[in-house]
């Protein structure tokens, strides 16, 4: 059996055994959605939960001072940062930033197909949101969040994560990334879908890690999966489907032309994302 086939046969057994070791969401981020489902949680101790970790404290700090609130006045505390962002978003916002934590290893070929993953995500991340900021721009419809939306573009391709920890055990794949990249493609959604439902993240986060790449699921109404679609195609990945994808977008409304998404207005919103996680 070709190394190719025995990774695939190793992660398809496993997942259908229910034996696929599954990330785990970092401590800190685990503490503030437990903190932000109490219904008698307050800003002063969501505050208090945040700050008992330093770097979260310091990013938090950081988005409530960025462009990505459009606000001139700095803060300098947590509890002025919590009370800017507010309690509904703060959930989604400091999960998005602990997830960095997640793509680290000790093994340096891991590490390095882990860093480069981030990279591609935060690229994904911040034309995503830049898509999702323009939208509600030109149309004034806010049903949809921009801290969900910079929440379910981070988690898009979480289901590479267990695929290069199982590939740890088999290094000759990465002299080969065609190995690895046909396993990604083939069990990364499905195993994706299993990370978001292991965290309680319900169905719909599920569907975006399951179907992104999937241009024969569109849900009736615009939703997060466009806008991922939308950030993944811009940021050049699917280059196959990459004019599918931007036909669909005008077809449902989410650009009225292709040529906004590369004006200096589009550009600097996606770079002033892309700080968020600098």
């Amino acid at each position: 059996m070709s190394t190719q086939n025995a990774l695939l046969t190793i992660l398809v057994e496993k997942i259908n055994n229910d034996t696929l070791v599954l990330p785990t969401l970092p401590a800190i981020a685990l503490k503030v959605r437990k903190a932000a489902d109490d219904p008698d949680i307050n800003l002063n101790a969501m505050g208090d939960v945040i700050g008992q970790d330093p770097s979260l404290t310091a990013r938090i700090i950081k988005i409530a001072n960025s462009a990505y609130l459009g606000r001139s006045v700095k803060v300098n505390s947590v509890n002025q940062a919590v009370t800017r962002i507010g309690l509904r978003q703060i959930k989604n916002i400091a999960t998005a930033l602990a997830m960095e934590q997640l793509f680290v290893s000790k093994n340096d070929l891991v590490s390095q197909y882990l860093r480069d993953e981030w990279g591609s995500t935060i690229n994904v991340v911040a034309n995503a949101m830049a898509s999702l900021q323009a939208y509600v721009k030109a149309t004034k419809n806010r049903e949809l969040s921009l801290d969900t939306m910079t929440l379910a573009a981070l988690i898009h391709n979480i289901g590479v994560l267990p695929i290069l920890t199982e590939a740890e055990r088999h290094e000759e794949v990465f002299g080969n990334p065609t190995f690895l990249n046909d396993a990604i493609d083939k069990v990364a959604g499905r195993i994706g879908g299993s990370i978001m439902r292991e965290w309680g993240f319900g169905d719909n986060f599920a569907a975006i890690c399951e179907h992104w790449q999937d241009l024969g699921y569109i849900p009736e109404k615009v939703g997060y999966i466009d806008f991922v679609r939308l950030g993944a195609a811009l940021s050049g990945k699917m280059e196959t489907q990459k004019d599918a994808i931007m036909n669909l977008a005008v077809q449902r409304g989410i650009v009225e032309n292709i040529s906004d998404l590369q004006s200096d207005e589009f550009a600097e919103m996606r770079d002033n994302a892309k700080l968020i996680f600098a």
